[in-house]
């Protein structure tokens, strides 16, 4: 009988992306596994692109817990519940380590297991599961995630990382074949680079014969891609679901971008990818995928553009 497991991993869209090389081992190891997900609705698009998910099951918790009390919420919650309690699981997997991620695994029905006490990120939440690996806190999110799904279902990790997505059909495509993504936008202005650098990367790009996308995903990001636009040249798309993002990601030749999911999705496929970090350590969350991958800058040290145009003439064009 084929094994039924949830995948509990709900947010954010680069979190989401470390977990795929996991559903990867997962499907090699136990090929007759029947694999299903709960994930923020706003990403519910990625899970769908991995050949071995069956079914994703997407919530709005972010949109939620804002109005709790209110009717529409309360009738939301109930039906997604009920989904959840549709199918016996024979294990729900916590890939998130997070009290929000623990009550949601509490919703499905079937044996909860995830990090123990010292591995989860919120200690709290290893209390609400039956079974609990201890995983190294020090390795890269994509290696905590294999190595807590093999803990729990049995095998050993072996062999490089697989994202294994299939890029979904496009809803734009850019005027050229041959293009350069750029995502100068962030969640927090501490992440954000200098337009004046972006630039300089532009120019350069430019000069190796690539035409330039520049990708957004909100108002304020919009308005800086047009801006850079202007002054740099290239496309700014309209608004993209993260499905139709994702679509001009797969095709890119190279991407240069933020600490931001966009940049993490363009790296697992694939695509030659080049991210700087300025508010935080690429370390345990730095870009990775199956090409050329680089990371660059930190807390604190807002990388120069000699650095990135360094990398940028050691990185393969897909």
């Amino acid at each position: 009988m084929a094994v039924k497991i949830l995948i509990v991993k709900t947010s954010s869209m680069g979190d989401v992306v470390h977990t795929m090389p996991a559903i990867s081992d997962i499907a090699a190891n136990l090929p007759d596994a029947q694999i299903d997900w709960l994930v923020e609705a706003a990403f519910a698009a990625l899970p769908a692109m991995h050949p071995a998910i069956r079914t994703v099951i997407p919530i709005a918790w972010r949109k939620w817990r804002r109005s709790l009390f209110t009717a529409d919420t309360r009738a939301a919650l109930a039906a997604a519940r009920a989904q959840l309690q549709a199918e016996k699981y024979d294990l729900v997997i916590d890939f998130q380590g997070l009290l929000k991620s623990a009550l949601w695994a509490v919703q499905a029905r079937g044996p909860r297991a995830g990090y123990d006490w010292a591995s989860a990120r919120e200690p709290l939440a290893s209390l609400f599961y039956a079974k609990r690996a201890a995983v190294a806190v020090d390795q890269h999110a994509v290696e905590r995630s294999r190595q807590l799904a093999a803990a729990h279902l049995n095998y050993l990790v072996t062999g490089a990382q697989r994202f294994g997505l299939r890029a979904p059909d496009a809803g734009w495509r850019p005027k050229a074949a041959r293009y350069a993504v750029l995502i100068t936008g962030a969640s927090r202005p501490e992440k954000l680079w200098p337009e004046s650098s972006w630039q300089a990367i532009a120019a350069t790009l430019s000069a190796q014969g690539f035409a330039l996308v520049w990708l957004w995903g909100s108002a304020a990001e919009g308005e800086r891609a047009k801006r850079l636009a202007a002054d740099a040249g290239g496309e700014v798309p309209p608004f993209l679901t993260v499905k139709d993002a994702s679509a001009v990601l797969a095709g890119a030749a190279l991407c240069v971008g933020l600490d931001t999911g966009f940049t993490h999705i363009a790296a697992a496929f694939g695509v030659s990818t080049i991210g700087i970090y300025c508010d935080h350590e690429p370390g345990l969350v730095g870009i990775t995928g199956e090409g050329y991958v680089a990371s660059v800058g930190g807390r604190g040290r807002v990388p120069t553009i000699d650095a990135v145009q360094s990398l940028l003439h050691r990185a393969p064009a897909n």
